[in-house]
């Protein structure tokens, strides 16, 4: 038979797959494709495609969650603000916080004076934003060496338990008993060094084991889920399950914890320059400006030199706590 008569009629095209279709792990980040059953109304059915949304990780669910949070937005701005005025001061101060006119002491608020006048005849607007600097770079420095020697300690604590981890739980439980406060004063007077760094290094030695026994324990936690079980199964080597399983896994709660911490080491360091063994003059800070107003006399006469230096220092505080709030709420599924 001719071939001709054979194929009379037009062949029908092969069936559509969906699940074919779908696109490879790691290419365009969506999910795989389903089909969708839509009426038009007239007994027929037309078939479309409609593609399921990408599952998100812990941080990418975070940060969705962030984004939409009114407290983040603003306590972010404000924290953003903080840090571009403590490294760039000039941008909104043009006066030198050193020069001072004793002539015009205790002086109230004048034009161009916004904040009045210190006991010393120092423009107090201009010593409140040069105090940010060193208050903010004491927080930052401290949070970022007590998150990174506590961090790592505990999480290797965790990780391989045995002796290392009992050490380690003695050792914290000492420093646990040590009050921040009182602990601050007698190491900063053992010292001689000035400047920012001796406060640093004393906060440090205090906070340390706080981020460690939190790592501690997420790491403990972590090591047991099955991801992690499947892994040393398999033969992953310990730095690969470290880094690619455990620490992505298990630094939530330091982060969080530390965020918290940013500000109450703001308030540390002004409460150990009050007491007069943090920070020293010539060094501005909100600590120095609040110990400097400090005498009741000046207090009752010109309150303006104790409000400024407080309330900048109140802001700051609550700006980094409600950040570490934020945070926590994103982080922590629990709370979902």
């Amino acid at each position: 038979m001719p071939e001709s008569h054979v194929r009379s009629h037009p062949e029908e095209p092969p069936a559509f797959d969906g699940a074919s279709a779908a696109p490879a792990a790691g290419g365009l980040g969506v999910g795989p494709v389903e089909d969708l059953v839509v009426g038009d109304g007239s007994g027929r059915r037309a078939t479309g495609r409609r593609r399921r949304p990408k599952a998100r990780g812990l941080w990418a669910d975070a940060w969705h969650d962030l984004r939409r949070n009114p407290i983040f937005g603003l306590s972010a701005l404000l924290i953003i603000f903080l840090l571009l005025v403590s490294v760039w001061p000039g941008l909104i101060a043009s006066r030198d916080p050193l020069a001072c006119d004793l002539s015009r002491s205790l002086d109230g608020p004048a034009p161009g004076h916004w904040f009045g006048f210190d006991a010393q005849g120092c423009d107090v607007y201009t010593r409140t934003v040069y105090g940010a600097r060193a208050s903010i770079a004491v927080a930052v420095c401290a949070t970022l060496g007590t998150a990174l020697i506590g961090g790592v300690l505990g999480g290797l604590a965790g990780f391989f338990g045995g002796w290392a981890d009992g050490v380690l739980s003695r050792i914290t439980d000492v420093f646990f008993g040590i009050p921040m406060v009182l602990g601050g004063l007698v190491f900063l007077a053992m010292t001689e060094a000035e400047g920012i760094w001796p406060v640093v290094w004393v906060i440090v030695l205090l906070g340390w084991p706080q981020a460690a026994r939190i790592a501690r324990g997420s790491v403990i936690t972590v090591r047991q889920n099955d991801y992690v079980q499947a892994a040393r199964a398999l033969g992953a080597g310990t730095t690969r399950m470290l880094v690619k399983h455990v620490l992505p896994n298990a630094v939530a709660p330091v982060i969080v914890v530390m965020t918290i911490a940013l500000g109450t080491y703001v308030a540390l360091e002004a409460t150990l320059s009050f007491l007069g063994i943090g920070l020293q003059p010539p060094t501005v800070s909100w600590g120095v400006a609040i110990s400097d107003a400090s005498d009741g006399m000046q207090f009752r006469n010109a309150p303006h030199i104790l409000l400024y230096p407080a309330a900048a220092l109140s802001v700051t505080v609550l700006a980094f706590i409600m950040l570490g709030d934020a945070v926590r709420d994103a982080l922590d599924p629990k709370l979902r």
